[in-house]
C-alpha cells in the first residue's frame, strides 16, 4: 500500500475511533504533502512524503525547544506528542553503531582525510541513509570521525 494511501487509511480510523491527537496529525501531514505537490507539479512519491514527514518532525522539534525556552511545557508534550505520531510512518531509523559503520564505510570509499572533505562524504552518504537518520545527526557523526586524527 502507498504511504498516500495509507495516511487516507489512518485518517478514516482516526476519526472512528475519535482520536484527536492523530486525526489532527493526520489531516496536518495530508495538508502539508498537498502544498508540495502543488509546489514542485506533480504528485509525490513515497520517498517524498518521506520528505515531507521529516520536515514535519524537524518543525516540531524545533517547536518543543521554544516552547520548553519559553516554559511552555503543556505546549512542547503536545508536539512531542505529533512527534511520536508522525515517527510511525516514517521507517525504520538506523541504531547509533548501524550509521557508524556506514559513515566509516562512506569515509574509506571517498578516500576523506579531514574536515574540509565533509562534502563529499555528505553528498554520498545522504542517498543512503535518507530517511533513516535524521540529517543533523549524520552531519555530527561524520563532522566528529572527520576530525579525529
Amino acid at each position: 500500500m502507498a504511504l498516500k494511501e495509507q495516511l487516507d487509511a489512518d485518517l478514516k480510523s482516526a476519526m472512528r475511533e475519535k482520536d484527536q491527537l492523530k486525526l489532527s496529525t493526520v489531516r496536518m501531514l495530508k495538508s502539508a504533502i498537498k502544498y508540495r505537490e502543488i509546489e514542485l507539479m506533480k504528485p509525490l512519491d513515497d520517498a517524498g512524503v518521506h520528505a515531507v514527514i521529516a520536515s514535519e518532525i524537524k518543525r516540531r522539534r524545533d517547536a518543543v525547544e521554544q516552547y520548553r525556552a519559553g516554559g511552555r511545557e503543556d505546549l512542547a508534550g503536545k508536539e512531542e506528542a505529533e512527534i511520536a505520531v508522525l515517527q510511525g510512518w516514517m521507517p525504520a531509523q538506523l541504531a547509533p553503531d548501524e550509521l557508524a559503520k556506514i559513515v566509516d564505510a562512506v569515509i574509506a570509499r571517498v578516500g576523506a582525510q579531514g574536515p574540509k572533505d565533509m562534502g563529499k562524504v555528505m553528498k554520498e552518504l545522504l542517498p543512503e541513509v535518507q530517511g533513516k537518520a535524521e540529517g543533523k545527526a549524520v552531519s555530527e557523526l561524520v563532522k566528529q570521525r572527520l576530525a579525529r586524527p
